[in-house]
């Protein structure tokens, strides 16, 4: 499959999500660049033609700008990060620089100039080293990123699993299942996994207990029955020609949370580039002892992951923890390694969870098997009826209609045990009425008659009793 994948990677030219990003900002910071001296000359103009409330209004259409150009700076960090490119740790200081700038000053010049360089510098592919970029192709997998085993052991370690309870793990992503079943080895763990590649689903159901095929996001999974979920996503984007594809990141997190149960343990692996200030405040607003570590450096110059691991917490204001969070992920090098990650940090809820619905959002017959192997309504499909074997009594006494319907049925015919013994049979006859109406003038002229016919049935029992016939009707 990897073989069939790189012959396509060359027949169809393919870029990289995030120089696709950077080449749309870039001609965005030139655009802002020249509007900002185009508002300020016209405020300028207005002061001088004393329209003071014009002015005003224009200056905050300018501010606005400022602000939408301080933020569009920011959001190129993560993507030169990804790239290792040498502007990530300037984006930064420009960003501060510009947000001070006094904006009533008259000469943009120094400013634009300053805006359209670092425009200009930013990596497209056409710019970027091709040695760069087949490194990261190297990396690319498939878009598969599986977690490196031993990792999975220091995490693991840091987990202190409740004695007699069997635990409920999740891994959204979870490749050919080899991590999550790493993590439940020697522990008492049921696995779940969902999966999109379907080569690796495949995989995966010889290594978790169920596999869910398809979209993590069109699957249908029991909130609050998980003890871990283990979140590895996808991150490391590429775009063919024809076709799209953004980060995911953020919307996986924020779909796995209601999975997991109260005091359930997250553990969420990311590039440290993509901790950004929206993801640690939807981490740090719902869970609680959060902690960061980046994994060892021979792993860490792969990806540059960092495993950001917390309980599950009723949702709260965590902004004060989310600053230092994005602060301590914005610096890599001063982070713990996972190896540092103290034993049985993180102790699981010690209640058994029933997970009642886990399906994923394609169709995958040996888990529909499963589910079936597991249902009692075939049972109760194919069961003889109790009605079928058991003796019969109406609910209320029958009415005469009742009556007739079952005697003429032939339900009732045969021997009769009771006090006194009979035999009955009953029987419908069928009897035609005919009736006239005459119809007269008012003079008493007969004028017609009318005849009308109707049909009736007429339920006969016959019984045979030891005192001889009798026929009832």
């Amino acid at each position: 499959m990897e073989e069939s994948t790189m012959t396509q990677n060359q027949a169809v030219p393919q870029r990289f999500y995030a120089l696709e990003q950077l080449t749309d900002r870039a001609q965005t910071i030139r655009l802002i660049a020249d509007a900002l001296q185009v508002y300020r000359g016209q405020v300028a103009q207005q002061l001088d033609a004393g329209e003071q409330a014009q002015a005003y209004d224009i200056y905050q259409v300018l501010e606005r700008q400022r602000d939408t150009l301080v933020e569009l700076l920011r959001s190129t960090r993560p993507f030169l990060m990804e790239l290792e490119h040498r502007l990530a740790v300037s984006v930064d200081s420009l960003a501060g620089q510009l947000s001070t700038f006094q904006l009533m000053t008259k000469d943009y010049r120094k400013l634009t100039a300053v805006l359209k360089q670092f425009a200009n510098s930013l990596p497209n592919n056409q710019t970027t080293n091709a040695a760069v970029i087949g490194r990261l192709m190297n990396n690319v997998r498939m878009g598969h990123y599986p977690t490196d085993l031993d990792h999975v052991d220091l995490i693991t370690r840091g987990i202190a699993f409740p004695s007699g309870v069997t635990t409920n793990l999740l891994d959204p992503c979870c490749g050919t299942g080899a991590a999550l079943r790493k993590m439940a080895m020697g522990n008492n763990c049921f696995c779940y996994g969902i999966e999109l590649d379907r080569s690796r689903a495949e995989q995966a159901q010889d290594q978790l207990h169920r596999v869910g095929f398809g979209s993590f996001f069109g699957s249908y999974i029991s909130p609050g029955t998980f003890h871990v979920v283990f979140l590895n996503p996808p991150y490391l984007s590429v775009l063919s020609e024809k076709s799209g594809r953004s980060r995911d990141e953020k919307r996986f997190l924020l779909e796995s949370i209601p999975t997991l149960t109260w005091g359930g343990l997250m553990v969420y692996i990311v590039p440290y580039y993509r901790m950004t200030e929206d993801i640690c405040r939807v981490f740090c607003d719902n869970f609680e002892q959060v902690s960061i570590h980046r994994f060892l450096d021979g792993e860490f110059k792969k990806f540059k992951q960092v495993a950001v691991m917390g309980l599950r917490r009723h949702r709260t204001d965590g902004s004060i923890e989310a600053e230092k969070l994005c602060e301590a992920a914005s610096h890599p090098e001063r982070l713990p390694t996972l190896d540092a990650l103290e034993a049985g940090r993180y102790a699981l809820p010690a209640s058994p969870l029933k997970v009642e619905n886990f399906r994923g959002a394609e169709f995958n017959e040996d888990e529909l098997a499963r589910q079936l192997k597991e249902s009692s309504s075939f049972d109760r499909l194919f069961a003889k009826s109790k009605l079928d074997s058991e003796p019969k009594s109406p609910p209320l006494p029958l009415s005469i209609g009742q009556v007739g319907l079952i005697g003429g049925s032939g339900l009732i015919n045969g021997l009769m045990e009771c006090d006194y013994p009979h035999i009955i049979k009953g029987r419908i006859v069928k009897e035609k009425r005919t009736t006239s109406q005459e119809n007269r003038s008012q003079e008493g002229h007969l004028i017609s008659t009318e005849y009308k016919e109707t049909v009736s049935n007429r339920m006969i029992f016959n019984l045979l009793t030891p005192n001889g016939f009798i026929s009832l009707a």
